[in-house]
């Protein structure tokens, strides 16, 4: 049994969700919010590094999926980004865990099936997978499509790693 944390970061707000993965399927354990408000950049990157400390005390993933960073026409914003990422990662580096990179195409692709998927469809297919009554907000639905794309990531892996052949797009071991 392998216990999951997706981190998607933020300079304001840090999704988390965390997801248990037994026997190819993903199960809801907890999702939420890290807000950290209109204080000082210093004080919200210690919001962050102590809010994922508790998650991880809390919940003891054995793997981390964080999403990289995006840079758009907003350098400033990317940076801040950068920060909230690097508060996330020495957080899970404390715990002696590692963190494993998904671009946010790769997760909307992993969860979705298509890497240019809105955030309220995302929302909606991590909802379904997970077999929750009541949609995620969108920074927890987020961390949560982490810790899908994470889990199916690793599983391919395993699979690869045991020379698996794929028969006409399905597994054969």
């Amino acid at each position: 049994m392998t216990v999951i944390l997706g981190i998607d970061p933020g300079s304001r707000v840090t999704g988390f969700g965390v997801i248990r993965f037994k026997q190819h399927r993903c199960e809801y354990l907890a999702s939420g919010c890290i807000r950290m408000g209109t204080v000082s950049l210093a004080e919200r990157l210690q919001t962050i590094f102590q809010g994922i400390q508790e998650v991880i005390r809390l919940y003891q993933p054995t793997q981390v999926g964080i999403e990289k960073v995006f840079v758009g026409r907003n350098i400033d914003s990317a940076l801040k980004l950068g920060h909230a990422r690097g508060a996330a990662i020495l957080a899970v580096a404390e715990s002696t865990l590692s963190v494993c990179e998904y671009s946010a195409r790769q997760v909307k692709r992993s969860v979705v099936g298509f890497g240019a998927a809105d955030k309220n469809q995302v929302q909606q297919m991590v909802s379904a997978l997970l077999k929750l009554s009541k949609v995620p907000s969108q920074d927890a639905a987020d961390a949560l499509a982490i810790a899908i794309c994470h889990a199916q990531m690793q599983q391919g892996l395993r699979h690869i790693q045991k020379g698996n052949k794929l028969v006409k797009g399905r597994i054969r071991e």
